[in-house]
């Protein structure tokens, strides 16, 4: 198992490795290093290799931490499976994802 890892990259976010119950359980945690921050913040999955419901949980997380906070998110390079999951899950709507 890839554990997900977060970090900053110029613009944004980037999150790689493996979102599953047990690694997004710790980028739950990390993400308060990261968000909130002011304005829109950015996070490239393009380094996602696989996700299940609780990456798709994270995601929705740290929408609401921005929202709650004043900013906003957008996810770009969404793997084919995590929007599969958030479409079956009804979620799709709720979260910023561009097609990037």
């Amino acid at each position: 198992m890839s554990a997900g890892r977060l970090s900053r990259v110029d613009g944004g976010l980037r999150l790689e490795g493996e979102l599953g119950f047990a690694t997004a359980r710790l980028l739950w945690q990390e993400a308060a290093e990261h968000l909130p921050v002011a304005g829109t913040v950015t996070v490239d999955l393009a380094g996602v290799t696989r996700a299940d419901s609780a990456g798709v949980a994270l995601l929705i997380h740290w929408t609401r931490i921005q929202r709650d906070h004043g900013g906003g998110v957008e996810f770009v390079n969404i793997p084919a499976q995590m929007r599969s999951i958030a479409r079956v899950s009804g979620v799709d709507g709720i979260l910023p994802l561009s097609d990037q």
